[in-house]
């Protein structure tokens, strides 16, 4: 089975190894038919598909390897980009990999790998987050343990949370954090903006046109972390558990020094003889 990235828009980027590749295969595993199919369109291609998405991807695990087994070969691809990154294909390409069938990757476009490299923040080290959580108080808790985060960290999100995510990073992280937001990645009106996420905000608050499409959030590392060697966390917990339940305690000390909120908490319950 050949995992075979494809454009993120532009069709143009579509490597010559992954059209080769496309051409030779028997089916295509695909996250959205629909999709696939204007692909295969544009290349002149009529190929036997195969849905795999997030539903059904555990249940098309047996019938994918009945293909390669009869000596069938696949294309695994997923609706833009290389897939498993945020994308279907990683319970597949795992039990694939583990009943002894051969695995290649046919490299090409990323959304990630793309926004970073013409970014202009530091790209030595980075945290590739993917998509944060529905909620608004999932994506807190989420951001809460990257506040003393060194490296650049990654984000995709969609057109409908980029204003409420964008508020919410620069309450966790601060109106001065540098960050970069690329929008619509190698299609028309594909965008940088740079800046702090203040500035950033501020910029697609104006023109609401600008938070139409598919979104890339860099945000750059914390300059100045605070460790948690930085404080003495026995003598916080000494000090807080006298005045606070040990879920309150916890979490301001977790605010204090980037450490695991639910580790501390256990710690609170343990220093409280409490389990």
């Amino acid at each position: 089975m050949y995992v075979v990235a494809t454009p993120i828009g532009n069709l143009s980027d579509l490597t010559e190894r992954a059209i080769t590749v496309l051409t030779q295969v028997d089916l295509v595993a695909c996250e959205d038919t629909r999709h696939t199919q204007k692909l295969l369109q544009h290349l002149g291609l009529r190929k036997v598909m195969l849905s795999v998405h997030d539903h059904n991807e555990r249940d098309r695990i047996d019938q994918v390897a009945q293909h390669l087994s009869e000596g069938r070969s696949l294309a695994l691809v997923s609706d833009a980009g290389t897939p498993l990154i945020s994308d279907p294909g990683y319970p597949l390409v795992q039990a694939l990999r583990e009943r002894g069938y051969q695995v290649v990757p046919v490299p090409g476009p990323s959304a990630l790998i793309t926004a970073l490299s013409a970014a202009g923040l530091p790209t030595d080290r980075f945290l590739f987050e993917g998509f944060l959580p529905h909620k608004a108080g999932g994506r807190r808790e989420r951001l809460e343990p990257l506040i003393n985060e060194t490296a650049t960290i990654v984000f995709y999100e969609s057109k409908h949370r980029i204003l409420e995510t964008l508020e919410i990073m620069t309450e966790a992280f601060g109106t001065d954090r540098k960050a970069c937001v690329a929008r619509e990645l190698t299609k028309t009106f594909e965008t940088f903006y740079h800046g702090t996420l203040a500035d950033i905000q501020a910029a697609l608050r104006v023109d609401t046109d600008q938070t139409k499409g598919e979104f890339v959030v860099m945000v750059a590392g914390n300059p100045e972390p605070i460790t948690a060697s930085a404080y003495d966390t026995e003598k916080l917990f000494r000090l807080l558990l006298a005045e606070l339940p040990p879920k309150k305690a916890a979490a301001v000390i977790a605010e204090l020094t980037g450490e695991n909120k639910k580790s501390l908490y256990q710690r609170a319950l343990e220093m409280q003889g409490k389990v």
